[in-house]
């Protein structure tokens, strides 16, 4: 599996259908789609989009009027969705009574009337893709709250630090986040790291962050929220893209796709390199003669195949391989990750809606530790397979206009080994070889139900999910190859039940009201368990005793949506019982445990204002977070968790000043956080300006210009007793972009 290149995914969408008058007769040229959407996204005739606006599609100049609780408006008119300008109903084109429509969408099933009822957020494929570093983890951070473990991305963090989480609920370098492709989770199944530099942002049609517990599909890991990616579908694209950029390093950013279509389908086959000498991760004050630039070198490669297999049933098939690989702060402190993923999705869109999806993810991280004092080789994690399975069945049946359900099941497993050699700093000989590993599996229940009634929608959910926690393990050989310690440590199962409720409230066409509580829970990772680690000269300790987290929150919001300006406000008050945090236990010397309680209360804002060509859009987050500790605990009471900022804010300004040609620029702000659980390590605020240029200059080729950390602001991204390592300097990008 190590090569595979190819992966797609699919749908097809036909929406012809007939429709019956008053009095028997029948409007057979007329047929329906959704106003507002781009013609690929239509959706079936019967179904109206989320603001509940149908138009009716005329095929000849003249055709009977329908009834109005079939239609929505008294007359045939064509409602063609790219004009969003447009009003519904109002007369456009005409479509050949002849003509055969089919919309290929390549998608899962809409999201349902409840699904605003939780704090969500859309990044749209014009900010995904015009960000100043053109990495995903820099676009999702338009989402004030998200964030990794430290402030580095895919070029200067060591992967397993690349967990994602939202509204602060933190405390070690886990994902708490759920994040999805196409539906499919991609988080590591040993670390539940975020293999970011595998997806490149130019594939992807949107992000959709839901922020707080989720029922759903996989919902047993989404503790802080949901980050949902979305694959872009060929009619987005080129037959052939390609782009090509360099900065000021020399550091070079290459990819290209190709997006054939086809009767009844399409493809997208993409591929991306990215190499570079990179910076120095170390203060040019604490530079020695081992100190290494952040050297990196990464490739991913895939597809997704899309193609109906009838009138309402299409198949989507994805195929993705990744390496990547980076060097930090010393020469010969190299880690890797590698990964090979495959999926298959089934959509039917009958009056029974169906999504069923399965996915296979086999996955390698390598690690070598450099003593910081000696600067040789302590350890080396040269190799940590996993393999991770899992699928999903979600069925909607016809309930009527007013209600929708959803039920289904979905299952993970995630199996994987550690194997690692431990070196003696002085004579450089091998002093420990250990090996250590386990098996976690989580098969959920889950069941939704939104009613909606008039200006009101209600909404409420149920999950449980069974999981295990079997065949961990742990060995030790000396150097000589005398086993030292062997331990297996005894299986575990349990339930956990969990559920959310929600309510939508349309005060008007423009502002809407909006309440919200929920409960969920996230398993210990295998890495979690059973991997201890080592940041030169801290050592982090597993524990296999590790108990599940679990979170109860409740948030309220209101918003507003006006002509040119929109506005979202949310207040939350989140608690993740038994959070996982690494623990100081001695000098040098931490072990993950379960903390009391991470508490968690802010304010959460996003606001746009649209001026047509010239669009502004802002968020910010602010957060009171604290530990709530006894016992062991109890020394870290009352503070706030490791790597938590209180205030994170985000501002984009943007110009489209031609077809095909923008300007835009990124103005973000993280507050100081705390390096340990101590409180004793600092992490000063920073603020930092990214610049984006796209100039059109002939045909579908365009001049890109980037421009990361425009003020060169010193951003610390780890501080141990002073000893420090900083983000990214300032940088340029120019390049030449086709399609896209």
């Amino acid at each position: 599996m190590k090569n595979l290149l190819l992966a797609s995914a699919a749908s097809l969408l036909i929406a012809t259908p007939s429709y019956a008058q008053d009095e028997g007769e029948t409007c057979a040229d007329c047929r329906y789609v959704t106003a507002g959407r781009p013609q690929h996204e239509a959706i079936r005739p019967e179904a109206p989009d989320v603001s509940g606006n149908l138009t009716r599609v005329q095929r000849a100049p003249t055709c009977p009027s329908l009834p109005e609780e079939q239609a929505g408006i008294d007359d045939c008119h064509l409602g063609q969705g790219d004009d969003r300008s447009r009003l519904p109903g109002q007369p456009i084109d005409i479509v050949s009574a002849d003509e055969f429509v089919i919309y290929v969408l390549g998608e899962g099933l809409p999201e349902t009337p409840g699904t605003p009822a939780y704090s969500t957020v859309t990044i749209d494929r014009e900010a995904i893709t015009s960000s100043g570093s053109g990495r995903l983890e820099d676009a999702l951070q338009n989402v004030a709250g998200f964030q990794q473990f430290r402030r580095s991305d895919s070029r200067s963090a060591n992967p397993s630090a690349q967990g994602a989480t939202l509204r602060a609920l933190g405390g070690n370098a886990s994902s708490r986040a759920l994040v999805l492709l196409d539906g499919v989770p991609m988080g590591d199944p040993f670390f539940g790291y975020i293999p970011f530099s595998a997806v490149d942002p130019s594939r992807l049609a949107r992000a959709r962050v839901t922020r707080g517990g989720g029922s759903g599909p996989f919902g047993g890991g989404a503790l802080a929220g949901t980050i949902e990616l979305e694959s872009v579908t060929s009619q987005d694209l080129e037959t052939f893209n390609a782009y090509g950029l360099v900065n000021d390093r020399g550091d070079t950013e290459v990819a290209a796709s190709a997006a054939p279509q086809w009767d009844g389908g399409y493809a997208v086959v993409h591929g991306r390199w990215d190499r570079g000498d990179g910076f120095f991760t170390t203060p040019e004050a604490d530079r020695v003669a081992a100190t290494s630039r952040a050297n990196y070198e990464s490739w991913s490669a895939g597809g997704r195949l899309v193609q109906q297999l009838g009138e309402d049933v299409e198949v989507q098939a994805r195929v993705l391989a990744f390496e990547d690989n980076r060097t930090l702060r010393f020469d010969g402190a190299d880690n890797s990750i590698e990964g090979q993923d495959v999926s298959l999705r089934l959509v039917t869109r009958g009056p029974w809606e169906v999504d069923a999806l399965a996915y296979g993810q086999w996955r390698n991280f390598t690690n070598v530790v450099i003593s910081s004092t000696r600067f040789v080789r302590v350890l080396d994690q040269k190799d940590t397979p996993a393999e991770g399975f899992g699928g999903k069945l979600e069925i909607r049946p016809p309930l009527g206009e007013d209600h929708t359900l959803r039920f289904g099941a979905d299952f993970r497993r995630s199996e994987g080994d550690l194997f690692e050699d431990a070196y003696s700093a002085f004579s450089g000989n091998l002093t420990e070889e250990r090996f250590a590993g386990g098996v976690n599996t989580d098969l959920g229940l889950f069941a939704e139900h939104d009613w909606e009634i008039g200006a009101v929608t209600l909404t409420g959910g149920l999950r449980a999910d069974r999981y295990t926690i079997r065949n961990g393990y742990y060995q030790a050989f000396n150097g000589s190859g005398v086993l030292v310690t062997d331990n297996t440590y005894p299986d575990r199962s349990d339930w956990e039940v969990s559920w959310r409720a929600g309510a939508l409230f349309d005060v008007s066409d423009a502002v809407t009201l909006r309440a919200a509580t929920y409960t969920g829970f996230r398993l210990p990772t295998l890495n979690e368990l059973y991997r201890p680690f080592v940041v030169f000269p801290v050592v982090t300790q597993a524990n296999e005793a590790l108990l599940p987290e679990k979170l109860e929150g409740w948030e309220l919001g209101a918003d507003f949506d006006f002509e040119v300006f929109d506005l979202s406000l949310t207040y939350f008050d989140n608690k993740v019982e038994d959070a996982i945090a690494n623990v100081t236990i001695g000098t040098n010397l931490r072990q993950r445990r379960n903390l009391d309680a991470i508490d968690a209360q802010g304010v959460e804002v996003i606001m746009g204002f649209d001026m047509g060509d010239f669009r502004l859009d802002g968020s910010l987050v602010a957060v009171d977070a604290e530990v709530v500790g006894t016992g062991f605990a109890a020394p870290l009471d009352g503070n706030r968790p490791s790597q938590t900022p209180d205030l994170a804010a985000s501002l984009t300004a943007s110009w489209n000043f031609m077809d095909g040609g923008r300007l835009s620029a990124t103005l973000r702000h993280v507050s100081d956080q705390f390096e340990d659980d101590q409180e004793s390590d600092v992490l000063p605020a920073a603020t930092t300006v990214d610049l984006f240029a796209q100039v059109p200059l002939v045909s579908n080729l365009s001049l890109i210009g980037r421009v990361e950390n425009l003020f060169d602001e010193v951003i610390i991204t780890r501080n141990q007793g002073g000893s420090m390592d900083i983000g990214t300097p300032l940088t340029g990008w120019i390049g030449l972009r086709w399609g896209y």
